[in-house]
């Protein structure tokens, strides 16, 4: 990317050096900009222009967060550039948390889930807009389509009757759920850590709306892998440190039930070569429920 490009941007016009970061899934550029006062640190984020109008969403999105409250980067500018779009918001100083965290003790861990729990709470105060269809509606089409994808890939878990069945008895669950803000990514890969403490939450590009429960699949698949003690406080940080319900189990259970599905078939689609380890996943949790004859996981002592 063009120091020259830099220069055509108003708000870092300006700044003192620019650092390109490479870590990340996405497809996006990203840069740490530095600015003259030296204390002063933004992120750029440099994407298709094509993509601009649903960054923009992302963007309000953020200032929504500022209201609540919500420990994460602050929106700074966004708009168009050659012909490439740019976003810039504050930087997080820190590490990421899947990185880190491993060094911890298992308290500093349980505080650092604790801290995230409460932030995923704030965030779901946001309504969905009025046009977004009902949680359940969309949920249970994405579902059919995914076991019609499943039942034809040749690719087969073990019982996987016995978690249809189990979807089946559950399913209807749904209909009494709320429609909220979902961050949809919220995991350790997407915390900020700094000094053993919870920094903030970042990537705010994959949200969506509908039951805030379906948030914690991501513990039962990545984050319950790297550290328990996080995954426990980020349950109780969200209960407010009360003890989730059974309803909550239950709901767990079953996204974590439709996820066996969706994860094979997504695989499949996008990266067949990480079938096996993906796979691995899927029993771990099914393992963890046996196969849902239990609701909460083993690992939630």
């Amino acid at each position: 990317m063009s120091k020259t490009l830099i220069k055509q941007i108003p708000l870092i016009s300006n700044c003192r050096e620019v650092i390109e970061i490479k870590k990340g899934f996405s497809s996006d550029e990203k840069y740490l900009i530095h600015m003259q006062d030296g204390n002063n640190k933004l992120l750029l984020r440099m994407f298709n222009l094509e993509e601009l109008e649903s960054r923009k969403t992302e963007y309000s999105i953020m200032e929504r967060m500022q209201h609540y409250q919500v420990t994460c980067s602050r929106p700074m500018s966004i708009g168009e550039v050659g012909n490439r779009g740019y976003m810039i918001t504050t930087y997080i100083d820190g590490k990421d948390a899947e990185d880190e965290i491993t060094k911890y003790s298992e308290l500093e861990q349980f505080n650092i889930g604790m801290e995230a729990g409460k932030e995923l709470r704030k965030m779901h105060q946001l309504p969905a807009p009025d046009h977004i269809s009902s949680w359940y509606s969309r949920k249970v089409e994405k579902h059919k389509k995914y076991i019609d994808a499943y039942l034809v890939c040749g690719v087969k878990i073990r019982n996987d009757h016995k978690i249809m069945n189990f979807i089946d008895e559950n399913i209807q669950l749904m209909k009494q759920r709320p429609n909220l803000f979902q961050h949809d990514d919220f995991h350790l890969g997407n915390i900020i850590v700094n000094n053993k403490k919870f920094a903030g939450v970042i990537d705010f590009n994959r949200y969506d709306w509908g039951d805030p429960f379906h948030e914690f699949l991501k513990i039962g698949i990545f984050s319950r892998e790297v550290s328990i003690p996080f995954s426990i406080g980020q349950i109780k940080g969200y209960f407010n440190n009360k003890e989730p319900d059974e309803e909550f189990w239950r709901l767990y259970s079953l996204y974590l039930a439709m996820c066996v599905f969706s994860t094979v078939v997504w695989t499949i689609k996008t990266t067949p070569n990480n079938m096996n380890e993906m796979l691995d996943k899927v029993y771990m949790f099914l393992d963890d429920h046996d196969y849902f004859s239990r609701l909460k996981p083993k690992w939630y002592q």
